[in-house]
């Protein structure tokens, strides 16, 4: 189906008698190339591109990371089937982690249906749903912000839970944080962690224009 309608095709497979069923189904398809490899270890095309997979549930992370991490990658648009506990952490309202923050600001993710354990042969243990991932028409935050934007929200994130006063101090003054409670029209005791994508952009906005630079949280690796 996708290499009746789509330019190129890449196909990406790990499993060597699958490959070869690949190569047989696809034979009449000029626009389609089976790769047989780790998918963790294929360069992501240049041009502009969308993945169309259902994922291994034991790498869902570091995929995903691969293809969002990077916003000024080709990656444009994707429809994913993942474990489904996975796709709730990455479309939850609250947010948790700092890198599924960070590519908020850059690419829409919206959890689309549940796909049931019962659906597949054999079954998985776990329950299964589909995620679709949009490129931002217009981010949120600019691509040349990456690490600052990611370096703020490993800091707000360290207690997700904390209200933003308490998150955000060393970062920003009392006048300050009163200034953005303000703008975001959020009271004392906000989790940071429930600040919307744009609440974000607020505060992202807040510190690159009235915060000194050498006051910017830096990006720890791990």
């Amino acid at each position: 189906l996708l290499a009746n309608s789509a330019g190129k095709v890449l196909a990406v497979e790990y499993d060597l008698k699958y490959v070869e069923i690949l190569k047989k189904k696809t034979a009449q398809n000029i626009n389609t190339q089976i790769i047989h490899k780790d998918i963790m270890k294929v360069f992501l095309p240049n041009e502009h591109f969308v993945v169309v997979s259902n994922i291994p549930y034991s790498i869902t992370t570091p995929i995903m990371k691969m293809l969002l991490n990077n916003p000024s990658s080709g990656f444009q648009k994707g429809v994913i089937v993942m474990e489904k506990g996975a796709a709730k952490r990455f479309t939850s309202k609250s947010v948790k982690d700092s890198y599924v923050l960070a590519w908020r600001m850059w690419f829409d993710i919206n959890y689309i249906k549940d796909i049931s354990r019962n659906n597949f042969s054999p079954p998985p243990k776990v329950d299964s749903a589909m995620v679709l991932i949009t490129r931002r028409k217009e981010p949120i935050v600019q691509k040349k912000y990456y690490l600052a934007f990611l370096g703020l929200a490993q800091y707000a994130l360290k207690q997700s839970n904390a209200p933003l006063d308490i998150a955000l101090r060393g970062i920003f003054t009392l006048p300050q944080l009163k200034h953005i409670k303000k703008s975001l029209g959020i009271s004392n005791g906000t989790p940071i962690g429930s600040l919307t994508n744009m609440q974000w952009g607020i505060v992202f906005n807040t510190m690159i224009n009235y915060v000194q630079r050498p006051l910017w949280p830096k990006v720890k690796k791990k």
